[in-house]
């Protein structure tokens, strides 16, 4: 699995190769897998493979947000952060449906996707102020969601075997 840093050398057109095969695999991964696998944790602090998915749908949403809020502003925007562990609990991650979370991923993946083709050269270096990484460009953002999506997956796959 390639690090951000070893995707961020990466042509654009490779990463976002990356960001198009997620949701099948999302959806591979959990076909035929019972509610009671998906929802098995692996270890009192790490997600359930169910969890992993509603975080990956959530996390596209709000990597919507700040995108659009950066491609609407004249200068760099503060952006705001979900904290993942507060959200898996406030949207009780466990009660959700995995299958129609992934559906909602892969609705949300489709637009990023969606907003990303129609993206000037310019507008892939506009940028905001991460809480955690400092000025970040769109650019920079798609070497992130290539990692997350393959840190994720991983996680996922491991969560399904049992494994924290």
């Amino acid at each position: 699995m390639p690090t951000m840093e070893e995707y961020a050398k990466q042509p654009r057109e490779q990463r976002m190769q990356r960001l198009t095969r997620t949701a099948d695999e999302l959806t591979a991964a959990i076909k035929g897998q019972s509610d009671a696998v998906l929802s098995r944790r692996p270890d009192a602090k790490n997600w359930a493979a169910k969890e992993v998915v509603c975080h990956l749908r959530d996390t596209e949403e709000a990597f919507g947000s700040r995108f659009e809020q950066i491609l609407a502003m004249g200068v760099d925007p503060t952006l705001g952060g979900p904290n993942a562990d507060r959200m898996a609990e406030e949207r009780q991650y466990l009660r959700n449906d995995a299958g129609e979370a992934v559906g909602a991923f892969r609705k949300r993946r489709a637009e990023t996707l969606e907003t990303f083709g129609k993206l000037t050269p310019a507008q892939w270096e506009k940028g905001g102020i991460h809480p955690v990484r400092g000025r970040i460009t769109i650019d920079s953002f798609l070497s992130l969601m290539a990692w997350h999506d393959d840190n994720h997956l991983d996680q996922l796959q491991r969560a399904l075997e049992g494994k924290a």
